[in-house]
């Protein structure tokens, strides 16, 4: 056993772990061995009983069984073709409006977020179909990728959302008052995109041209196509309605969605064993590797906590006298930091354990500071060099678009992410009113 300053534990643990990372080891080792290190050196062989202690705390909450239910009615919904059908109907009812289409791929990512919960999907999905119908009516390539990857990174904010979820064990946090938290924010920003587009087309109207008089429809045409929006309306609605009415617990509401997706796929004639099979194993894949990651995190941070190192930040706030606010800017710049490099899960496992505390302590609602880091998320997906959504895009757009086009139409909308998350800084009650309503 040694007795090592928080300083040089922190420095050990940390370092540690970035060196891991670097040499390409999963995020989940990572944690795990900079954890075990750590907790030999310091508790010797009786350290290690906070690993056993851990996976026993991860596992035993019941919340977590909504991850993977929420991530087969995603998987089950991208492979139902309904994509298709939604941009078939904002074609109709948008295309003869200068942007026309990008402000309807917005509302579809806004639509998909609701109804699979990651970003990916809507990235991937629209990347597919909207992306090569829009630069073929003469879209500027880099308005239709910038704004594809925008709404995509919506999933995060627009309930429900898997980070959410993960977030809301993490930092033991109601999902039902997460999610109402989310959902205004999420619409605003939705919003700031569109009023961006539309300013942009108008005075600009070669970037988004509206349809030509040969494309456009009738009002009855446009009336017919809203029937694309009922199936996945219904399914978001009950979704939402369960979780946020109280009807029922996240973990039930999820089995409800992918009930529903799985209904949505038959009527739709797409259900069928190929379907439920690539659903099924991705599906055990991904919530695999989050519970490992769960895991390893968990330990990490009771490790570093139980070494009093957590008192480090509170002692650096005390020792410069920094203000409420000044801290949380600092908070958001280390996340903005943090995702040109790191994914989502990485930065949430790594400093929610960490931060929330020092939230709380300071006074501030850490709903609010749940929004704030959802939004800051979004920005990391969109950030130069490592942004998911930056890749998602590269792996479905034409060799025309070279990652350099990728990444500079990503930066206006990671300006507007900002602007969204300065605003609801200033002004809070955007994102507490509706759960302060409900709950």
């Amino acid at each position: 056993m040694l007795n090592l300053d928080p300083m040089i534990i922190t420095a050990i643990m940390f370092f540690s772990m970035i060196v891991l990372m670097a040499i390409g080891a999963p995020l989940a080792w990572a944690l795990m061995i900079s954890g075990m290190g750590s907790a030999y050196m310091m508790f010797g062989p009786g350290g290690l009983d906070f690993l056993l202690s851990s996976a026993y705390s991860t596992m035993d909450n019941f919340l977590l069984v909504a991850l993977p239910l929420f991530i087969f009615m995603g998987l089950v919904l991208e492979r139902s073709g309904i994509t298709d059908d939604l941009f078939e109907m904002m074609h109709k009812l948008m295309g003869s409006l200068p942007g026309g289409l990008g402000i309807g791929t917005i509302l579809i990512c806004a639509l998909i977020a609701a109804m699979a919960g990651v970003s990916g999907a809507a990235t991937v999905s629209l990347g597919i179909i909207a992306l090569p119908a829009m630069l073929k009516r003469g879209y500027h390539k880099r308005l239709v990728t910038g704004t594809i990857m925008a709404g995509g990174a919506l999933g995060f904010l627009i309930p429900p959302s898997i980070l959410m979820i993960v977030y809301a064990f993490l930092a033991r946090e109601s999902v039902g008052k997460l999610f109402a938290a989310g959902l205004v924010p999420g619409l605003m920003l939705a919003a700031i995109y569109m009023a961006y587009i539309l300013i942009r087309c108008r005075i600009n109207p070669s970037l988004g041209p509206a349809a030509p008089v040969e494309e456009r429809f009738s009002a009855k045409e446009k009336l017919m196509s809203l029937r694309h929006v009922i199936a996945p309306g219904l399914l978001v609605t009950a979704v939402l309605g369960c979780i946020i009415g109280g009807v029922t617990s996240p973990s039930e509401a999820s089995a409800v969605g992918a009930g529903g997706a799985m209904l949505i796929a038959a009527l739709r004639g797409r259900l069928n064993w190929s379907l439920l099979r690539y659903a099924m194993l991705s599906t055990a894949k991904i919530t695999g590797m989050l519970l490992w990651i769960a895991i390893a995190a968990v330990f990490f941070s009771r490790i570093y906590m139980g070494l009093g190192a957590g008192m480090i930040v509170s002692d650096f706030i005390n020792d410069f006298s920094l203000s409420p606010y000044t801290v949380i800017i600092i908070m958001l710049i280390s996340f903005f930091a943090l995702g040109m490099f790191l994914d989502d899960f990485a930065i949430l496992f790594i400093t929610i354990p960490l931060y929330v505390p020092i939230v709380r302590d300071l006074g501030f609602d850490t709903t609010w500071f749940a929004v704030l880091f959802i939004i800051s998320m979004q920005s990391a997906y969109l950030t130069p060099p490592f942004g998911y959504n930056l890749f998602y895009m590269r792996s479905v757009a034409p060799k025309s678009i070279t990652i350099v086009d990728i990444y500079r139409s990503a930066l206006p909308y990671v300006a507007l992410q900002i602007v969204g998350l300065a605003i609801i800084v200033l002004f809070p009650s955007i994102a507490l009113w509706l759960p302060n309503l409900l709950f």
